[in-house]
């Protein structure tokens, strides 16, 4: 038999497990509310973007087989391989517009990736250059399969898009005398058919008479 001691005791403790289990809750229900309060009153913290920059771009017109130089009002990186890929982007936005006097669907996801090499690099597996190397560089030009297999058939056209990308990373990188192209990290033979991908391009072949020295 419960002594009424015993009795009053269980009575006790059970209202120190309810007064106990009634603080908790309130605990609980204040913590989710300051964490609510403190996600709405934290400051969103707006993305890092590079500022303006005008950059020239060597714009292919097949109207007369040109290269024109137009310039534009673009956020470029300071890394050099991502300011070559973000002028390049601009340059195929250019092409894949309604209004392009050389149409090429794709746009700027066309280049996977730019890799900027020493011009004496014997191989395409060698160190990305450094801001603290001098030299001429290569850059190596990955695009993708998307964009080549879209891309139309023509001599012409296809030796227009090439020299159109070594002229603007020369506008824009000077030092970048040669370049190189890959197709999905991989060789390919040709851009549609015509225009050899397995070579290695000089932009001063990419100047226009009118803008080469004299």
């Amino acid at each position: 038999m419960i002594s009424r001691a015993q009795t009053i005791l269980l009575i006790l403790l059970a209202l120190a497990s309810l007064i106990m289990g009634g603080v908790l809750f309130r605990m609980r229900e204040r913590a989710h509310q300051r964490m609510l309060a403190g996600q709405d009153s934290a400051p969103t913290q707006a993305p890092a973007v590079a500022a303006p920059e005008q950059a020239t771009l060597m714009v292919a017109d097949d109207d007369d087989n040109s290269l024109r130089s137009r310039v534009y009002s673009l956020p470029l990186p300071g890394d050099p391989g991502a300011r070559a890929r973000a002028v390049l982007g601009k340059l195929l936005d250019v092409y894949a517009a309604k209004d392009s006097n050389h149409p090429i669907p794709g746009g700027a996801a066309s280049v996977a990736q730019v890799f900027l090499l020493p011009a004496s690099s014997p191989a395409l597996g060698s160190k990305p250059s450094t801001q603290a190397d001098s030299g001429p560089e290569v850059a190596v030009v990955n695009l993708k399969s998307s964009f080549v297999a879209s891309h139309p058939s023509g001599l012409e056209t296809e030796t227009l898009t090439v020299l159109s990308i070594c002229g603007t990373l020369h506008a824009n990188l000077p030092r970048v005398s040669e370049v190189r192209f890959l197709v999905d990290g991989a060789a390919r033979p040709s851009l549609a058919g015509h225009a050899d991908l397995t070579r290695t391009y000089l932009t001063s072949d990419a100047v226009p008479a009118e803008l080469s020295p004299r």
